[in-house]
């Protein structure tokens, strides 16, 4: 009943003229309908309010609505008083009812407690027995997998005791007839007569035999630490190294006769139990080896006294042609589609790691950057037999798996380009600066090489300029991978070039005779050193061609005809106006002095004699250019400057 009187909302005070409830006289933060709500929480309720009310404020909010609840109580109890009163007069022998209600209900307590009890203790048993039987089940697991390791291993040795039943002499491809029979692994004689020889019945074995023991390997790794297994590990000991000895032979076997079949069913075995490097190291010591010892010799095999190049180009042909030839039939195994076979990499563990150890014992100044030159050459010699052998890798996915290699960053890291760039920086760069070290202009003494330099250049420091700069990026010079370096190169001798010019004519300029400032040449060099558009000078007679003697004669009659012209138009136009002003003057002076306003024009205003002396002017001028080769009255600006100051009957004919 209280609830409800809580829940109820706030009935109207006769005070209230309008008709509003007495909640809506409260502040707009405290909403008292809230209080109402089952997940009510007083706590959160007052910290949220106090983040913007002050505490005082709510404790005084809070309290008055408290009172008002109070007087609602107070008011509803006085309204309803008859009802409240005989309330409990209704209630008659209520702990009777209770008594009879405990009973039945103590009865079913009773019966729960008991059913519970029994369940539980089914539940203890039943969980007892599962435990037990998962215990079983892990025991019975344990001795499964002992059972089936001991099975392996028997298996295991039991196969490699068939191998030297195999007949040793493999290149015969021929059993004796006392031979023939049933091996246990399944394959007949009768197979073998049938087009598969020895060799590839063996290596069918020992892949057989890779298979159980990778299958071994699997459940020694799941019962470590095993008595039985610990007791068993020299058998399976033993018999790893049986398999590697046999599986070596049979593929060194496979690798003299260039037996396909038996080569891949060896390298299947060997990926079975996860040993690429025994395959990758015997290819390289019985095939690659040799012919590379031939090709660059190296160890106790090299020649005493006996001198070689450290040039490595024709080397490489020479690799490259018994790689064709010799390699070949390996590689092209090793990347049979879906054969499980990718996990090798011959290229790189076989043929580079030989070529790199060949070249290190055999040719060691061929890694040296000490001779760029020769450096370069077998730096690109070496990036092209690199692009070689990726060549063979039939993906994109086996070529980044080839660079990914050791032995192929290794490669990489022998070629010390940053050595190499610093001695061509010193060699280019020195080469600018012994020239800008001159304590004079140096003009080039070639002239005909000079002009056919496409820059027409005429200075020594210059070319040197051009040269230096052509350098950064001659294929002789130029390392790809050090290209950054080279454009920061090029930009520094810009830069250097720039700076001994500027300093030279800020020097010149300033009359700066102090030495060992590197300006020297501009202070002691003549005018006729800076400029060649003096045609009479004996140095435009020597440098300047007649189609730049042609070009610098225009481009100067044209700038300076233009400039001409502006200056010109522009004393006119400032005479005409200032002679317009005056004549306004005149004439008001004129009638207020009551003269007469008749003015002769037959006198000649100042700005007709200043364009009469500068059609004269003009026409010399025209005169002057004509006996240069050049002809006034091709020139726009000329034509526009006649125009400007030529008499009105002169205007359209050019005539000196």
């Amino acid at each position: 009943m209280a609830t409800d009187l809580l829940h109820s909302p706030l009935p109207k005070s006769a005070t209230d003229l309008f008709g509003d409830p007495i909640e809506d006289s409260h502040p707009l933060w405290l909403n008292p309908s809230k209080f109402s709500d089952q997940e009510f929480d007083p706590e959160s309720y007052i910290s949220d309010l106090r983040t913007f009310v002050p505490f005082d404020t709510l404790r005084s909010e809070l309290r008055s609505y408290l009172g008002a609840l109070n007087h609602e109580l107070v008011e509803l109890i006085n309204r309803d008083y008859s009802d409240f009163v005989s309330l409990s007069t209704k209630l008659v022998d209520v702990d009777a009812a209770v008594v009879r209600m405990r009973a039945p209900l103590l009865e079913i307590k009773e019966k729960i407690l008991s059913f519970r009890g029994s369940v539980e203790g089914s539940l203890m048993a039943l969980q007892s027995r599962l435990k037990q039987r998962a215990r079983a089940n892990e025991a019975r697991e344990v001795l499964e997998l002992l059972l089936d390791t001991f099975h392996v291993v028997s298996k295991v040795e039991k196969l490699i005791k068939e191998l030297p039943s195999v007949p040793a002499d493999l290149s015969s491809g021929t059993l004796n007839s006392g031979e023939k029979g049933q091996l246990s692994n399944g394959i007949s004689f009768q197979q073998v007569e049938n087009g598969m020889n020895l060799r590839e019945t063996q290596s069918i074995l020992l892949e057989r035999i890779a298979s159980e023991m990778n299958r071994l390997k699997f459940y020694i790794a799941h019962a470590q630490n095993m008595p039985f297994i610990e007791n068993m590990e020299k058998r399976i000991h033993n018999a790893s190294l049986l398999l590697d000895t046999s599986l070596g032979h049979c593929f060194v076997d496979g690798l003299e006769n260039r037996d396909a079949n038996a080569v891949y069913n060896c390298l299947r075995a060997y990926a079975a139990i996860d040993n690429t490097n025994s395959p990758e190291e015997i290819f390289r010591s019985t095939v690659v080896a040799p012919f590379i010892q031939i090709v660059i010799p190296h160890g106790s095999n090299r020649a005493v006294g006996v001198s070689s190049t450290d040039e490595l180009e024709k080397d490489y042909e020479r690799i490259k042609q018994y790689i064709r030839d010799d390699c070949m039939f390996l590689l092209d195994i090793s990347f049979t589609e879906n054969s499980g076979l990718h996990v090798f990499s011959f290229l790189a563990n076989s043929i580079l790691k030989e070529v790199l150890s060949a070249i290190q014992t055999g040719k060691p100044g061929a890694f040296s950057p000490g001779r760029p030159a020769q450096f370069l050459q077998n730096y690109k010699s070496s990036l092209d037999f690199l692009a070689y052998l990726e060549g063979y890798c039939p993906t994109r996915s086996v070529v980044v798996k080839l660079r990914a290699e050791a032995v192929y960053v290794e490669f990489m890291k022998q070629w010390n380009t940053g050595v190499y760039f610093s001695l061509r920086f010193q060699e280019i760069a020195g080469a600018l600066d012994s020239e800008l070290m001159n304590t004079s202009l140096v003009p080039s003494q070639n002239s005909t090489s000079n002009q056919q330099n496409s820059q027409k250049l005429l200075l020594k420091q210059s070319i040197s300029l051009m040269d230096c700069l052509r350098s950064c990026w001659a294929d002789d010079v130029l390392v790809l991978s050090c290209s950054d370096k080279f454009l920061r190169l090029f930009l520094q001798l810009l830069s250097r070039y720039s700076s001994w010019l500027s300093a030279g004519l800020n020097a010149r300029r300033a009359r700066n005779t102090s030495t060992n400032t590197g300006s020297e040449w501009a202070i002691s060099a003549a005018p006729d050193d800076f400029l060649y558009a003096f045609l009479d000078g004996e140095r435009a007679a020597t440098y300047l061609t007649t189609e730049l003697r042609e070009e610098l004669l225009h481009g100067a009659a044209n700038e300076i005809t233009r400039r001409y012209y502006e200056l010109a138009a522009e004393l006119i136009n400032m005479a005409r106006k200032t002679e317009s002003s005056l004549q306004k003057i005149r004439l008001g002076a004129q009638r207020r002095a009551g003269a007469s306003s008749d003015v002769s024009d037959h006198n000649v205003s100042d700005t007709d004699k200043i364009c009469m002396q500068l059609f004269l002017d003009i026409q010399e001028y025209g005169r002057n250019l004509n006996s240069l080769g050049i002809d006034a009255s091709t020139i726009p600006a000329y034509c526009s400057l006649w125009q400007c100051t030529a008499p009105s009957d002169k205007q359209n004919t050019i005539s000196f």
